[in-house]
């Protein structure tokens, strides 16, 4: 009898608790490092009231949510382009998914562990997603124009 099942080897392997710990913060680090380029892109496009959530441990749809505000169709266009353009430069990856962009009312990235959320102030406020997801953990971060992070 063979020791493989559709090329799969029967036997098991077991990780020690230890080694699947540091591999999942590793991971979680890359979300965070990944969500904070996301945050920076859109500081630099002006975007307002950004709002990072880690989310991991209430879903399992992404790691982090980033939320934030654009005060016209052209600005939250121009915000999502900013995104991507930083992510694809820092990190050599495309959003798995965009949504809404052809309208700009609400434009949605899907980077697999960060989902991106950029809207006009209406749509923002009628869908309330900081309330919904209001029981995850909220990220602090520099805010450029308060000195803690880049200038320009």
């Amino acid at each position: 009898m063979s020791d493989y099942f559709q090329g799969i080897p029967l036997q098991s392997v077991f990780l020690s608790k230890k080694a699947v710990e540091s591999s999942s913060t590793g991971s979680e680090q890359m979300s965070r490092k990944l969500a904070e380029t996301i945050v920076e892109a859109a500081s630099d496009r002006k975007a307002g009231d950004i709002v990072l959530l880690h989310v991991a441990e209430v879903s399992y749809l992404a790691d982090y949510f980033v939320m934030m505000t654009g005060y016209s169709r052209v600005q939250v266009r121009a915000i999502a382009d900013a995104i991507e353009e930083k992510v694809n430069t820092e990190w050599q990856r495309n959003p798995l998914r965009t949504a809404g962009k052809a309208e700009g009312s609400w434009v949605l990235h899907d980077y697999g562990e960060v989902i991106v959320h950029v809207m006009m102030p209406k749509e923002r406020e009628f869908y309330n997603l900081e309330a919904f997801w209001g029981h995850a953990e909220r990220i602090e971060y520099p805010n450029p124009s308060e000195g803690g992070g880049k200038s320009t």
